[in-house]
């Protein structure tokens, strides 16, 4: 397993390849749908965005309420297709990484190819044994969002695959899974 520490650079994430098992330290943001939206509305219209993109990694998660004594509750992931309208925007603007579930569109991988970047896979139905993963989490943009709201993690050997790399490796074709859905 790769330690894979934030912020990451093109470089590093160049050399991260399908398959390679990850473990990730440090701050990462949480965002799905609509924040996705909100995050792109701001670049279209100029507007300075809520986090830095730069080197980022970005969660597609909605965290459940936290129990005493806990940054959060089950943090599992969330379907990554649903971003595929604004990750090559958001991409292109300097993030690194994003980490869902699922298989990703031909203009995501297109835009990871383009610009350095990569998407990592993690368990889908572990959202509580992930969660002890997270040592803090703060809401940073978009309270109103409730549960989407960004959120600022900071993580501690969180596991995840990298699904699609830089270079146009898939893990799904490394499996002979040919369905892209």
């Amino acid at each position: 397993m790769r330690q894979l520490c934030t912020p990451l650079t093109e470089q590093g994430a160049r050399l991260l390849k399908a398959g390679d098992e990850v473990a990730i330290s440090g701050v990462v943001y949480t965002a799905r749908d609509m924040a996705h939206k909100r995050l792109c509305a701001a670049l279209d219209e100029g507007r300075e965005l809520p986090i830095a993109l730069e080197g980022a990694l970005i969660y597609y998660v909605g965290p459940t309420l936290a129990r005493a004594g806990m940054p959060v509750g089950a943090a599992g992931p969330t379907t990554s297709s649903r971003m595929d309208p604004f990750s090559p925007q958001l991409t292109a603007h300097g993030l690194r990484a994003t980490m869902g579930k699922g298989y990703r569109g031909e203009a995501v991988r297109r835009a990871l190819r383009e610009y350095g970047a990569v998407h990592l896979s993690t368990i889908g139905g572990a959202g509580a044994l992930l969660s002890k993963h997270i040592v803090s989490a703060e809401v940073v943009a978009y309270e109103d969002l409730g549960t989407e709201a960004i959120r600022r993690l900071e993580l501690v050997d969180f596991p995840a695959v990298v699904a699609y790399d830089a270079a146009g490796g898939s893990v799904y074709d490394m499996i002979g899974d040919k369905s892209g859905v």
